[in-house]
Formats: C-alpha cells, sequence, structure tokens
C-alpha cells in the first residue's frame, strides 16, 4: 500500500473516531438540555480549536486536507451546541 493511501485512511478513521465521541454529548444535551455537569470553558476552547483546525485544513497546500475540516467542522458545531445550551442555562434562564 502506498504511503499516500495509508494517510488518508488513518486520517479518516480519527475522524470517525472523534465524530463518534463528540456526537453522544452534543446528542445528550439538546435532548435532556441538562448542563449542571459541564465545564463552560472546555467546550469554548473546542469550538476555538475545532474552527483552527478547519481553517488549517482549507489553507493546507497544495490540496484540502477534507478529513481534517470536514471532522473539525462537525466536533465544533457539536460544541458550539452544547455551549450554547449552558450558557443560556446559566445565564439566561436564571
Amino acid at each position: 500500500m502506498e504511503q499516500n493511501v495509508i494517510y488518508e485512511i488513518c486520517g479518516w478513521i480519527a475522524s470517525i473516531c472523534l465524530i463518534l465521541s463528540y456526537m453522544p454529548q452534543a446528542i445528550h444535551t439538546f435532548r435532556t438540555r441538562r448542563t449542571d455537569d459541564i465545564a463552560l470553558p472546555t467546550f469554548f476552547m473546542s469550538a476555538i480549536g475545532g474552527i483552527c483546525f478547519m481553517l488549517q485544513g482549507i489553507l493546507h497546500k497544495p490540496e484540502i486536507l477534507w478529513a481534517l475540516f470536514i471532522t473539525n467542522l462537525i466536533t465544533t458545531v457539536c460544541s458550539l451546541v452544547i455551549f450554547g445550551i449552558k450558557m443560556y442555562n446559566d445565564y439566561i434562564k436564571k
């Protein structure tokens, strides 16, 4: 197998694992709206990190790193949903 193919396969496997690790928390938080045990800075920093990785994937030359971009797009959306619900629960709902 060519090294580039192994590189791509590893990237997509990592993408799937990271997405699957974020989705349960995002779905649970969206359904229950419970955020008492969630640390606000964690999901804020996760969103910032995801945005930076998306930019890195887009700006990579000579081609876009799609696995990096798509993974971080999905995990950033999940982080922002959790962050938004947490902000609502902690500051607006009170």
